[in-house]
């Protein structure tokens, strides 16, 4: 195979992975097959490709495509260290200087959160977690939003999968209960942990947007119950906002 058609390989599979990450669901051959210029018969030799390099996965029944947890690992990496990671890290230390309590970055990855970064408050009692973590979606301020603000069908299909274990008394382990909190957080866009993770410990949260209808990520403050309310917390809504606005440019660099 020359070079350049070695070339034409590599982007027609890049751009099939391109095609299942913008997606909000699984998708069929067929799907894929309408979104690209290629044959069928091209596209599902490039999918058994990418499969057998653990690059693309299939759900149940096998008709449905998705991006690996490899990828997803590699696009969490990318956001981690590219250029403008250090962009998103001052502006969350402007904001940790501004309040005085500890902030985070964090994205939806599968069925948890994962922080891009985390800036620490100096104060002697706080949670330490690195970049990298994986936390719950049901019981964290930023995965409570963002599960609130995905479509309806991939949201639902989202909740449905998840084990709602019990991670402190206050954690919402009903899925009706959860649908409702859920409703509420899409309504006034802030997602609220009354210790809900770990007792003692409080945190709110905002959407960063991609566009008026897309959250790629959240910024969230949170401190130890003995230090802060929720109440006290949400009086920092504005500055979190902002701080929102000022990242989410970062995304479109």
């Amino acid at each position: 195979m020359s070079s350049n058609q070695s070339n034409a390989a590599a982007l027609r599979a890049f751009r099939i992975l391109e095609i299942l990450a913008e997606a909000d669901k699984p998708l069929a051959l067929t799907d894929i097959v309408s979104r690209i210029e290629l044959p069928k018969q091209t596209v599902h030799r490039i999918l058994k490709q990418l499969e057998s390099a653990w690059l693309v996965t299939r759900g149940t029944g096998g008709r449905y495509y998705e991006c690996s947890a490899r990828v997803r690992q590699m696009a969490i990496s990318v956001l981690m260290n590219s250029g403008p990671a250090a962009a998103r890290h001052a502006i969350l230390k402007h904001l940790v200087d501004r309040i005085g309590e500890t902030c985070n970055l964090t994205i939806l990855s599968g069925d948890d959160i994962v922080y891009l970064d985390r800036v620490e408050t100096q104060w002697p009692l706080r949670m330490h977690l690195q970049p990298g973590s994986h936390v719950p979606l049901h019981c964290t301020s930023s995965g409570k939003l963002l599960l609130s603000l995905l479509p309806k069908m991939r949201r639902e299909r989202l909740i449905a999968s998840l084990p709602l274990r019990a991670q402190a008394e206050n954690t919402i382990t009903d899925l009706d209960a959860l649908r409702e909190e859920l409703a509420l957080t899409r309504k006034r866009r802030i997602g609220i942990n009354d210790q809900e993770h770990l007792q003692g410990l409080i945190a709110i949260a905002v959407p960063v947007m991609l566009d008026r209808n897309r959250a790629c990520a959240a910024i969230a403050v949170q401190a130890p119950l003995g230090r802060a309310s929720i109440d006290s917390l949400l009086n920092y809504v504005p500055e979190l906002r902002q701080a929102a606005l000022d990242i989410s440019k970062t995304f479109h660099d």
